[in-house]
């Protein structure tokens, strides 16, 4: 039985974020505006099984694939929505499953951390994989349940500011993503971000 935690479709992946992927990603990596899907899944073993059917059943390519004991995490990605979206669908179909069986996300921590210290800035610049923050820039920091709806969160602060991309974390337990900028992009960026992780649809998370 594949559990559904997360479905996660992005029309067209902003510059900073396709470049982010590249430095995380050991699959096939995307470009700019292509568009792209993160699937969740537990067990995490199952995600081998709907890579399988994704790239035997349309041309996307997967960027990622990440295996864990608990949580599995597939992005595929395609110069056309029309090709990912069917690989989507053949992915439900075979595991008997409907966008809508994905957990409802759950926003856990979204704050701002104005006017950086310079200090704290190199702690953060030592594990980003994205930009590098500087002193006096503020940071965005957002945490959420199931992990792969970060990436939509990082996706539509991007579409919406002129922010930096720092980190994203689509994968685990939580995810988390860090942007930097301007006070009057991240207060932008912030609550665009929110309202994309809150706005999708889907079954409460079982407590416990």
């Amino acid at each position: 039985m594949i559990d559904l935690r997360s479905y996660v479709f992005l029309d067209s992946l902003q510059p900073q974020h396709a470049a982010f992927l590249g430095t995380v990603s050991k699959g096939f990596l995307p470009v700019r505006h292509q568009a792209s899907l993160f699937i969740e899944v537990s067990p995490g073993i199952a995600v081998n099984r709907l890579t399988d059917i994704a790239v035997k059943a349309t041309d996307v390519k997967p960027g990622i694939q990440i295996v864990e004991r608990l949580y599995g995490l597939l992005e595929i990605h395609h110069d056309e929505q029309g090709e990912v979206r069917r690989a989507g669908e053949a992915i439900l179909r075979e595991i008997g499953k409907q966008e809508s069986d994905r957990i409802k996300p759950e926003l856990l921590t979204s704050q701002v951390i104005r006017g950086l210290d310079d200090r704290q800035t190199q702690l953060i610049n030592r594990v980003r994989h994205g930009h590098m923050i500087v002193a006096g820039e503020s940071l965005f920091v957002l945490e959420c349940a199931p992990a792969a709806n970060a990436a939509l969160a990082a996706n539509e602060a991007e579409k919406a500011a002129h922010i930096k991309v720092l980190e994203i974390v689509s994968f685990g337990s939580f995810g988390r993503v860090y942007l930097a900028g301007k006070d009057r992009d991240i207060d932008v960026a912030a609550p665009v971000a929110e309202k994309a992780v809150l706005g999708l649809k889907g079954r409460e998370a079982k407590k416990g």
